[in-house]
């Protein structure tokens, strides 16, 4: 039977540089000894940016999340340019859907976007309607409108998600986070060689600088 995961976890509120912040600098996240970067970017979205960068950046987010929502209107549009676009580092997506079954429905959502090669078209629509968390905006209506609004081909994508094609697949993602000690979201691993670092929250650009920069 698939699960369901309904608890509710605190999602870390981004807070000001200092004690808080300086816990993640340079720090091994030493629940990912053990894992390589390909078993943890796995069934995960295609990569933004150069395959061949340095850094991997991997956000495991929940479309419903605040502070997901947050991130992606703040932070995430500064890193693309300097980082990103710069060629200094990629960028993966994991679904992390502690918010029930709706946030699972919205990541099998992505992933039949994936299969039209319109993933990040598909996650940034989402976000773009984002509606607070469990309010009833996650629907097969809704997912089926933002499908339309990339110009999805309807037939596939209703047939995919109809499918649950990717449910189990979904949820296989949340309990991999759960052993790389993800437990709130957005919870970022930033791998560079063997080193993985673990930044938990929305935290202020200069954090993710930081650490993108001492790598």
């Amino acid at each position: 039977m698939a699960k369901y995961h309904l608890i509710a976890i605190p999602v870390a509120i981004g807070i000001v540089t200092g004690i808080f912040a300086s816990s993640y600098f340079g720090n091994q996240n030493d629940d990912a000894v053990g894992f390589t970067k390909s078993e943890i970017i796995r069934n995960g979205s295609p990569i933004l940016g150069n395959s061949f960068a340095p850094i991997t950046i991997v956000e495991f987010g929940d479309y419903q999340c605040t502070y997901c929502m947050k991130f992606h209107s703040s932070s995430l549009e500064t890193i693309k340019e300097e980082y990103i676009q710069a060629g200094k580092a990629n960028l993966v997506f994991q679904d992390f859907a502690l918010n029930g079954p709706a946030s699972v429905l919205a990541a099998e959502a992505s992933h039949c976007a994936k299969d039209q090669n319109k993933f990040w078209e598909y996650h940034d629509e989402i976000y773009k309607n984002w509606d607070g968390e469990n309010t009833g905006w996650v629907t097969k209506d809704s997912l089926r409108e933002f499908a339309k609004s990339v110009d999805l081909q309807m037939e596939q994508f209703d047939s995919c998600l109809d499918s649950s094609k990717y449910r189990e697949q979904v949820l296989q993602t949340y309990d991999l986070g759960e052993k790389l000690g993800i437990n709130a979201t957005p919870s970022f691993l930033i791998i560079s060689g063997d080193r993985i670092i673990k930044i938990t929250g929305n935290q202020p650009i200069d954090v993710f600088r930081k650490t993108l920069d001492g790598l």
